[in-house]
């Protein structure tokens, strides 16, 4: 057999190992979670898109959340972060999202997270927007949700609140934001998180 007919081919017969597969996968949830958003892509569909069977996504990346964590290079797990929020009181959720997540910011994982939003916003808008929207906030805003108002306003503030605070404390280093301690920083921003969460904020409030 000659040396060319001995050469596997691309695209047939089982992939040559696991860090092929892992690539295939993420590939396959990069592609969904643009086109489709985080909500509307499943497991199954990845696995699908990538040839593989979904307990083998379940197996390399566990939740669906996970995943999307790894697609976007989040640098934690965004579920430590989100227990925290989820265990805060409703009146004090507005100051406890500012805590929480200044708190990854400054740990040894905020240059990733920098990174990572600048990465999003410059190439790959849809996945900030998923990320933010449909993994980080959308447990907020079903607990702020009520019959009169969806939320989706709120935490779309919110979101603008904490995009603004990342960029002038991380990305251009705004004095004296940029090295003003935890506790100043959460009693600053806090109270005006709050009032996007619960308090009025015009028609939405209505």
């Amino acid at each position: 057999m000659s040396g060319e007919g001995s050469r596997p081919g691309r695209r047939s017969g089982r992939r040559p190992g696991k860090v092929d597969t892992k690539a295939a996968i993420l590939d396959a949830a990069r592609t969904r979670f643009a086109e489709s958003g985080f909500d509307k892509t499943s497991i199954r569909a990845v696995a699908a898109d990538a040839g593989v069977d979904p307990a083998l996504v379940h197996h390399y990346f566990g939740t669906k959340q996970q995943l999307f964590a790894t697609v976007v290079q989040f640098p934690a797990d965004p579920e430590v972060t989100l227990s925290t929020i989820d265990a805060a009181p409703l009146d004090e959720l507005g100051a406890t999202i500012v805590r929480a997540v200044v708190t990854v910011w400054d740990s040894p994982a905020g240059p990733g997270v920098v990174a990572m939003a600048r990465s999003m916003i410059a190439g790959e808008p849809t996945l900030a927007r998923s990320f933010l929207l449909e993994v980080v906030l959308e447990r907020v805003r079903a607990r702020i949700a009520t019959a009169a108002d969806d939320g989706h306003a709120r935490v779309a503030l919110v979101a603008a609140q904490m995009v603004g605070l990342l960029i002038t404390r991380k990305v251009i280093g705004l004095e004296p934001l940029a090295s003003m301690p935890l506790p100043e920083v959460v009693a600053a921003i806090g109270p005006s998180m709050q009032r996007y969460l619960t308090g009025e904020i015009g028609a939405a409030a209505g």
